[in-house]
């Protein structure tokens, strides 16, 4: 439950120094509960000047309230209105408001009148104000016959409205046929009777529906006049005039207003140019926050006018030719108000009491008491009743002494009427508030306790806090007149229980209610302020706290409205989201967090921003022969400071259409002055610029053509460059047409040998931008330049450039041309320039023909493909690379220039030295034996030289991929196959294979077989398999390798390593290196597919093994092999072994027990 509001606290100077807060007797605060006898209290009633509408039925209310209920009834025109004769009115139940039925039958006209109501019961009589009874009217125009105004441009006009009189008074405006509202200024304004006035006329004023309307809004009609006709004839020449006051007349008026109301002065003058209007007070300062002006300052408002505002109030129509002043004399009168009115007193036998109504006013209104609806005058007379003034005073009151009391003040202006009760009752105290209300207060906030309570004498009241607690102290409480307990800063300790105790001599009664502190409700993430582009989106986020038993409500709003019902706005959970920006999304906006108890909220701007809007209304001023001034009005911004305007031109005469950057100026500049050229029909645009973007083109400006003139600029880019031996060929980059400066825009062209003592040579051409010259000599150089001219002049005197006239194919060939074999793939040719003169043109370069003699027939020579190598510049030698070994080659050397190549030098011949060959063609194992292969192979297809051998390298490889030891064999390089004997039966061979020349070893071939199986053996070793001991020993050897398998099973898991992998990690052999092609030595192993070279094994005579790399089929390099050599039968042997150290084989054994799993295989 939130907290009520109480009426603010007053004075407890009249408290018991034990802060037992005793209630006065004058106090209103005491509410008489209905259930007990009181006198009637009027609640309701219609106001005193009551225009109703004569077109529905008349309700006049008066409500009341008394113990006994009391009953009704009417004055009209101060004497007794009987209902009950009147078939049309009739009073409601329970109720003093009377409804007169007119809607079906009757008038409203019938029923005017001031109406008066009593309430009475056996306590006393309550009477209502005066109730004066009007039908509302809006009649019509009179019938009128309008002449046509006919007025001289620049004078003055008052166009009458003279609305007819309504009730209440109609509004005036005035419009034309289409009902569009005539559209008012600083020169025409409607004033406060309802005429329209022009300070001065224009043409544009003329018009034949000048119509005023009175709108009449108590019965939602219209009336209108006859439309006015008004002619505004323009004349060449008028005068102007100083201002003349057309209201109010004279230099001085004098003005009435009421307190409280709205004070409006008038001042509208005439005069050309327009005058202007200012307000002053004579004797003093205009109210800052209470002065206002409307209809262009001609009508000053002062709003809530009081006795102070009166005095001289001046105004001031001004214009360029002088002034006027008016001075009004306003005065405020005052309708009675309150200044203390009586209220109700509540006494017990034998208790004084007093009543109070006092009232002031402009004239001071008279004071008047009644009793029960009489003049107190005439009422009985009560012993414990004294009158003095304003003043009624009451001693030892009995019950008799009940009664209603009116006090009425009036002047001339109005009147005030009040009804106040003396009830005099004996009642114990009761408490009104509802027992054990819980209150909720947010911490560091004031609480307010209520303890309502009623009893008659007035009783005491006391707070408690808790069961035990001690009587609350003012010093940190503050105790209300109606009994309400405020902590005036509720901390958590406040929390709790509180009793409030009520006493009078018939009795005493208590309540409790509870206090619960809250925390307050906080904004902990308050929306930004965001600067967004028209068309984008937005996201405001509020985050709010707040204490966790109470329910909170998050509401957006938009200017403090709410927001648009529009599906660009979205909330969800504390974000607000906004799509589709546009210009009327430029707003604040605030969430509202809402409890029972607190409302907190926080606001932040969103600012749309955009493009600015394209300048207007450009104009050029200052027209000069080489430059104007270019003014324009600035669009709008859209919320983001102009920094820049663009100026552009379009020629009009040479590129309609077209537009040019002009130059640019800052975004606070509205004027510029533009450098112009000769001979162009000029148009302007302005392109406004901020942070966001370029606005639109405005439109463009008026024409502007400028006067031609002789050309300031030449053509640029001349050359003159010959396309053939005896021509010289002028080209030029012609002016635009911008450029010309005038019409008849030509070339002169001119030219002369640079080495001669010739005079230039001229021609002058048009439309062209090419000249050639001819029967020139070849390549000579000249002189050159191209001049503009138009019908006006010439253009400065040109710029001389050098050119050429056309080249030839030079004349003579290298010489001394010579060969220096650098290896069997680069030669160094060198060769002597050929003379300047020879070449006859500009030199580019040597050039190399070179091919290869092949030993073939004459008609194969013509088709032998030629290389072309070309050296730039002056050059005397260059390198001829990629050339093959072992070959013959022929070249020559030829001078280029642009024209081309000369005659070719004589033609030189070398010879390449052998290189290395290629790998021969292909190497196939056939016919394998149980101890043999044959190897069959063809020649190298590049032996780059001559073949000296081929060489062999071949050994065996085991079932665990390690190499045997190696054989090397040298064949004839005759020879194209060769069968090796003597291999041990089921085994696999690696074949290493390449040719030789005298300068090294070549690429080689690898590939691999594997002999047959001897038979015989294979019987015999099923034989053996089928022996028991045989059987059992390899039960033994299968659990043992078991056994092995699970320990390494184990090993593995806990991150161990095979013994293999420690030696592949730990003994990379640093001494395996690849085979180099001069000491003959052997590359790694690899298959057929990746042709990978082998460690060198050279090095390490007691290892044969390599290393697997990438192939599943190659050996795997382990860091540690074992001793491997031949049988007495050419077997090898060897196996793996896991052991870090290096073991010396003896004889023909391995240093190792042979391996389980090749045991096997040897049975198989």
């Amino acid at each position: 439950m939130q907290l009520k509001i109480m009426p603010p606290k007053k004075s407890l100077s009249v408290c018991r120094a034990s802060l037992i807060l005793f209630l006065c007797q004058v106090m209103n605060a005491l509410e008489v509960p209905l259930d007990l006898v009181q006198p009637p209290t009027i609640i309701h009633q219609s106001p005193k000047d009551y225009i109703i509408d004569p077109r529905e039925n008349i309700e006049i209310q008066c409500e009341a309230k008394g113990k006994p209920p009391p009953s009704f009834s009417w004055t009209r025109n101060g004497t007794h209105f009987d209902i009950d004769k009147d078939p049309l009115v009739k009073m409601l139940p329970n109720s003093g408001t009377l409804v007169i039925s007119i809607t079906i039958e009757g008038k409203a006209e019938a029923y005017e009148g001031v109406y008066q109501c009593t309430a009475r019961n056996e306590r006393g009589a309550a009477i209502s104000n005066n109730i004066v009874i009007r039908p509302s009217r809006s009649p019509l125009w009179t019938k009128e016959k309008l002449e046509q105004i006919t007025i001289l441009k620049g004078q003055s006009l008052v166009l009458p409205c003279r609305p007819p009189l309504g009730l209440p008074p109609p509004i005036i405006f005035w419009m034309d046929n289409s009902f569009q509202r005539l559209p008012q200024s600083e020169r025409v304004s409607q004033g406060l009777n309802g005429d329209l006035y022009f300070s001065n006329v224009l043409p544009e004023d003329t018009r034949e529906d000048y119509i005023c309307y009175a709108r009449f809004n108590h019965t939602q009609t219209i009336q209108q006049k006859q439309p006015i006709s008004v002619k505004v004839h323009s004349t060449k020449s008028y005068i102007e005039r100083p201002p003349k006051l057309l209201t109010p007349e004279g230099q001085t008026s004098h003005k009435e207003e009421l307190r409280e109301n709205v004070l409006s002065l008038e001042c509208i003058a005439e005069g050309l140019p327009t005058p202007s209007i200012n307000w002053t007070k004579v004797d003093g300062e205009l109210p800052v926050n209470r002065t206002f002006y409307k209809n262009f300052k001609k009508t000053l408002n002062i709003i809530h006018v009081s006795e102070a505002d009166s005095g001289k109030y001046k105004c001031t129509a001004r214009n360029s030719l002088g002034f006027v002043e008016h001075t009004i004399s306003v005065t405020v009168k005052a309708a009675p108000y309150w200044i203390t009115a009586p209220r109700n007193l509540v006494l017990s036998p034998g208790e004084d009491g007093t009543l109070i109504c006092r009232a002031n006013g402009n004239p001071k209104p008279s004071i008047s008491w009644l009793t029960n609806g009489v003049p107190i005058e005439m009422a009985p007379d009560d012993p414990s009743r004294k009158i003095d003034g304003d003043t009624i005073l009451f001693s030892d009151v009995q019950e008799s002494s009940s009664a209603v009391y009116q006090c009425n003040a009036s002047n001339e202006y109005g009147y005030l009427l009040a009804n106040a009760f003396v009830n005099v009752l004996a009642e114990p105290p009761r408490i009104l508030t509802e027992a054990n209300l819980r209150y909720q207060v947010i911490s560091d906030r004031p609480a307010m306790l209520d303890c309502a309570f009623f009893g008659s004498p007035i009783p005491t009241i006391e707070w408690f806090k808790g069961t035990k607690g001690s009587v609350l102290q003012e010093d940190t409480y503050v105790f209300h007149d109606n009994g309400t307990l405020e902590i005036p800063v509720a901390q958590k300790d406040s929390a709790g229980t509180y009793t409030c105790v009520v006493r009078n001599k018939l009795g005493m009664a208590k309540n409790d209610v509870h206090l619960e502190i809250k925390d307050p409700t906080r904004i902990i993430k308050q929306p930004e302020y965001k600067v967004v582009q028209r068309g984008g989106k937005v996201s405001f986020e509020c985050t709010v706290k707040h204490d966790p038993t109470l329910i909170t409500t998050l509401t957006w709003l938009k200017d403090n409205g709410e927001l648009p019902n529009d599906g660009r706005f979205s909330v969800d959970n504390d974000h607000l989201l906004i799509m589709n920006i546009s210009d009327e999304d430029d707003a604040t906006y605030t969430c509202v967090a809402n409890t029972s108890l607190d409302m907190v909220s926080a606001s932040a701007m969103l600012r749309v921003v955009d493009r600015p809007n394209p300048p207007f209304d450009l104009e050029l001023t200052s027209l000069l022969e080489r430059s104007v001034q270019l003014s324009w009005i600035p669009g709008d911004e859209n919320n983001s400071p102009i920094t820049d305007f663009i100026i552009e031109y379009e020629d009009a005469l040479h590129e309609p259409g077209i537009w040019h950057y002009q130059t640019d100026v800052p975004g606070t500049q509205t004027t510029v002055e533009l450098k112009l050229s000769p001979y162009v029909k000029y148009s302007f645009r302005v392109i406004a610029v901020n942070s966001i973007g370029r606005s639109l083109p405005s439109e463009a400006s008026e024409y502007y053509m400028t006067k031609a003139a002789e050309p300031e600029e030449n053509p640029t880019a001349v050359e003159g460059i010959g396309s053939e031996p005896d021509n010289l060929v002028i080209t030029w980059q012609p002016l635009k047409g911008f450029d010309s400066n005038g019409p008849g825009l030509q070339y002169k062209v001119s030219w002369r040998q640079k080495d001669g003592d010739d005079e230039w040579t001229s021609v002058v051409v048009a439309n062209v931008s090419k000249y050639i010259v001819s029967g020139t000599p070849t390549f000579v150089p000249y002189l050159v330049k191209v001049q503009a001219l138009n019908d006006v002049g010439f253009a400065p005197e040109p710029m001389i450039i050098i050119g050429h006239s056309g080249e030839d194919l030079p004349m003579v060939a290298p010489s001394n041309v010579h060969v220096n074999v650098v290896n069997s793939t680069l030669a160094e040719v060198h060769w002597e320039p050929v003379p300047p003169k020879s070449v006859r043109g500009h030199l580019k370069g040597y050039r190399i023909y070179y091919w290869k003699v092949k030993n073939s027939s004459k008609r194969n020579r013509r088709h032998v493909e030629k290389k072309i190598l070309t050296f730039s510049g002056n050059k005397t030698h260059g390198m001829l690379p990629g050339l093959e070994p072992f070959s013959h080659y022929t070249l020559n050397v030829r001078v280029v220039n642009g024209k081309g190549e000369g005659p070719a030098s004589v033609d030189q011949v070398f010879n390449t030295p052998e290189g290395v060959p290629s790998a021969p063609l292909f190497l196939k194992i056939v016919n394998p034996t149980l101890d043999s292969l044959t190897l069959e192979w063809d020649p190298p297809s590049h032996p780059n030289g001559i073949l000296t051998a081929y060489t062999l390298k071949f050994q065996p490889i085991n079932s665990t991929h390690e190499l045997g030891p190696l054989v090397d064999l040298k064949i004839a390089a005759n020879m194209t196959s060769l069968v090796l004997r003597n291999l041990s039966y089921s085994t696999r061979y690696k074949f290493y294979f390449y040719a030789q020349t005298s300068a090294g070893s070549g690429s080689q071939i690898t590939e691999e077989a594997v002999t047959t199986v001897d038979e015989a053996m294979a019987s015999r070793q099923v034989d053996i398999a089928t022996q028991g001991w045989f059987i059992g020993l390899m039960c033994a050897v299968a659990l043992l390798i078991l056994i092995l398998l699970i320990v390494c099973f184990i090993r593995r898991n806990k991150g161990g390593k095979y013994p293999v992998k420690e030696k592949e990690d730990a003994h990379a052999d640093p001494e395996i290196q690849p085979m180099k092609e001069d000491d003959g030595t052997f590359g790694e192993y690899s298959d057929a597919e990746d042709h990978k070279p082998l460690k060198k094994g050279s090095r390490t005579p007691s290892d044969r093994t390599v290393k697997k790399e990438d192939s599943d089929d190659s050996l795997v390099d382990y860091g540690e092999g074992v001793n491997g050599q031949f049988n007495e039968d050419g077997s090898f042997i060897g196996q793996y072994s896991g052991k870090k150290e290096k073991e010396p084989a003896e004889g023909n054994e391995s240093s190792e027990a042979p391996s389980p799993v090749n045991a096997m295989n040897s049975f198989v």
